[in-house]
């Protein structure tokens, strides 16, 4: 079967990929190599970058063939709803993903250490005070929680800006005004990349100045695995809208149909959002 041009009231059907089976193996790649690096054997290490390798091949193929096809206008309405009902339900999971992690976090500092704390567990752990921030009734290594005005409020205003400028961009895609696409969207990926920076330089001040590190206790942990994943998704949205404007620089999109900027837009969107929670309830609360 190969790939036809869209005919009205037709869907697109490629022609058979490699794609998938090239990213399975990749994911199977992965998974071995974490695995093996978490466990501190030797292969750990080789495997986790071989299975990175073969993503990124995939990645770089499998979006280069379906911008190919954009391009070559084999894509009609039906494809266009099923890339946005696709994307929705891609975000959707990753609302449910941090959902998770925030309900950890409630879950612990409302119920875990209160009940640890409580009159029946003195017993057991009489020194242990249920207050917040807490390394646990385990762990007796003091730290000093990050506070939230300083890099975190930084942080804030640079991603809220960065949906501003994105937001601008897309105003600008709209009107057919493609330079000032261009200028706004590279603004937000230069906002993008500074809070990365910014992040970075905080983790380092944590681990050295505060003592506050990912063995230490419940904070530790919910604290890095909230604020950790939240920045592998701004790396992930700051490649995206690379991606977007080399296409915008290679004359991609038009007025009527640019939904890879759309995407990328809901995306970063979503990650802003994201952090307004992290900034309110784990730096301020």
């Amino acid at each position: 079967m190969s790939a036809t041009s869209h005919a009205p009231g037709k869907y697109f059907v490629p022609e058979p990929s490699k794609w998938p089976l090239v990213g399975s193996f990749a994911l199977l790649l992965l998974a071995f190599g974490a695995v093996g690096t978490m466990n501190k054997l030797a292969w750990g290490w080789w495997t986790l970058a071989a299975g990175s390798a073969v993503l990124l091949y995939m990645l770089f193929g499998w979006f280069g063939q379906v911008i190919k096809e954009s391009e070559s206008k084999l894509y009609g309405k039906n494809v266009d709803i099923s890339f946005r009902w696709s994307m929705s339900w891609f975000i959707f999971s990753e609302v449910m993903f941090f959902a998770a992690f925030f309900g950890a976090l409630g879950f612990a500092r409302l119920h875990s250490v209160p009940d640890l704390a409580s009159i029946d567990s003195k017993t057991l752990w009489p020194n242990f005070a249920g207050s917040w921030p807490t390394t646990g009734p385990y762990i007796d290594s003091p730290f000093t929680p990050m506070g939230a005005w300083g890099i975190p409020a930084l942080n804030t205003a640079l991603l809220l800006l960065s949906g501003v400028w994105l937001t601008l961009s897309h105003h600008a895609v709209i009107a057919g005004h493609r330079s000032k696409a261009i200028g706004w969207l590279a603004l937000t990926i230069v906002f993008g990349v500074v809070f990365l920076g910014f992040q970075v330089y905080e983790y380092i001040h944590a681990y050295s100045a505060l003592n506050l590190k990912l063995t230490s206790g419940i904070f530790g942990s919910t604290f890095f695995m909230l604020t950790g994943f939240h920045g592998f998704h701004v790396t992930v949205g700051a490649i995206m809208l690379f991606v977007v404007l080399i296409r915008l620089m290679r004359g991609h999109f038009t007025p009527q149909n640019h939904f890879a900027f759309e995407a990328a837009a809901w995306y970063w969107h979503f990650v802003d959002v994201v952090w307004l929670g992290l900034f309110v309830i784990v730096y301020m609360l």
